[in-house]
């Protein structure tokens, strides 16, 4: 029976750790899979139950971070050998940057025979400064040297790191999309709106838009807030902001709220933290638009999310965010024109039954698109192919 040896960067809440719990537990009778990865950062939310209550047990590295320091960094690295060692795989598969660098490298000192690499996101553009930009590049393209194949989440994330950004060439790619289980966003919706809209004191009139995921530069949260303080009095419509999800720059954007309320140019409460949810059918069915204003993202799990629970998405086009909504685009704005982003939010609502119809026309084939077992399927095929070489 083949081993896979899986490794994350971290153990958070959010769309890789539910990917690679799925890819662990379904793959088939005809794989042994062992998962590891690191521990949640601070702000984060903890999502090992996601692993467990698919009846896995996943190894934790302490070590394994998200930031860059070279000690904990060696130490993870030599954690990961060891685990090589142990287990003795056929398959070492790596997901998101930090896990690739440190997995890939453990994996070729071991001389495992088949190494896979996923590309959730990337950190090549936005995140770093120039110099350390360059350095992440270079260290991406000799790993894709001595990786047998490289996974992206979408096309477009593909043709970014194949052509942008060199990082190997085409031929290298293969394009496997995500997979969850979103028949959880079929049942009971009403009851969700209804209980999610009571809780914050919603009236019927009062439109609800979240953004969803971490707190970080990268995100622009900042951005946003300066949009709705831009557009606040040019509607006539009442509509409140939920910010769901925690992180570094929380302090920041209250700061900025404060500001912009005693300023006159938000009223109080229009803004609201809600901090990490970890059932976000309870959420979606209440909202009545997704925001993402990002700068850089991979594929975004929250607007696939959106789409199967027929809720509106307002984004910045960025990452694979073109490949997963179903069109009409005219929703998406550039990433570096945040005016236009706030353009687009002041038209949703000030006309939400025209998004709000056709909204839920692509629920199935998101359901479909996105489907675990559809994941599960195609990994199951490439592994094969390749140990059969």
């Amino acid at each position: 029976m083949p081993k896979v040896l899986r490794i994350v960067n971290r153990f958070n809440l959010g769309g890789i750790t539910y990917n690679v719990s799925f890819l662990s537990a379904y793959m088939g009778p005809e794989f042994e899979t062992l998962l590891v990865g690191g521990p949640q950062e601070l702000h984060e939310k903890n999502s090992l139950f996601i692993p467990r209550q698919h009846g896995l047990n996943p190894r934790v590295i302490p070590e394994m971070r998200r930031s860059l320091n070279p000690f904990k960094d060696l130490m993870a690295y030599f954690a990961i050998k060891r685990i090589i060692r142990e287990f003795k795989p056929d398959i070492v598969h790596t997901h998101a940057s930090k896990a690739g660098f440190i997995g890939r490298l453990a994996a070729r000192s071991e001389k495992v025979g088949c190494i896979v690499h996923t590309f959730h996101g990337h950190v090549l553009e936005g995140y770093f400064n120039p110099v350390l930009t360059w350095l992440i590049k270079q260290t991406e393209r000799y790993l894709a040297r001595y990786t047998q194949v490289l996974i992206a989440i979408s096309p477009k994330q593909a043709e970014d790191l194949a052509l942008r950004f060199r990082i190997a060439p085409m031929h290298k790619f293969k394009v496997i999309r995500l997979g969850f289980d979103l028949s959880k966003y079929f049942k009971n919706e009403l009851y969700y709106r209804s209980a999610f809209r009571k809780n914050y004191g919603l009236p019927d009139s009062t439109l609800a838009l979240g953004i969803i995921g971490r707190l970080a530069p990268i995100k622009q949260h900042s951005e946003l807030i300066a949009q709705v303080a831009r557009i606040y009095s040019q509607t006539q419509h009442s509509f409140k902001i939920f910010i769901i999800g925690d992180g570094e720059t929380r302090p920041l954007l209250e700061s900025q709220i404060s500001s912009c309320i005693k300023s006159g140019k938000l009223p109080q409460n229009s803004i609201v933290f809600t901090g990490w949810i970890e059932r976000l059918e309870e959420v979606l069915h209440g909202l009545d638009a997704v925001l993402l204003c990002s700068r850089n993202e991979g594929t975004p799990v929250s607007l696939i999310e959106a789409q199967a629970a027929g809720i509106t998405v307002i984004s910045t086009n960025v990452g694979g965010v073109e490949d997963i909504l179903m069109p009409p685009h005219d929703l998406l704005s550039n990433a570096h024109q945040l005016n236009e982003f706030g353009d687009h939010l002041l038209k949703f609502i000030n006309n939400p039954e025209h998004y709000r119809s056709r909204a839920g026309a692509f629920r199935e084939q998101i359901k479909k698109t996105y489907s675990y077992q559809r994941l599960c399927s195609e990994m199951q095929d490439l592994y094969n192919r390749y140990l059969n070489r």
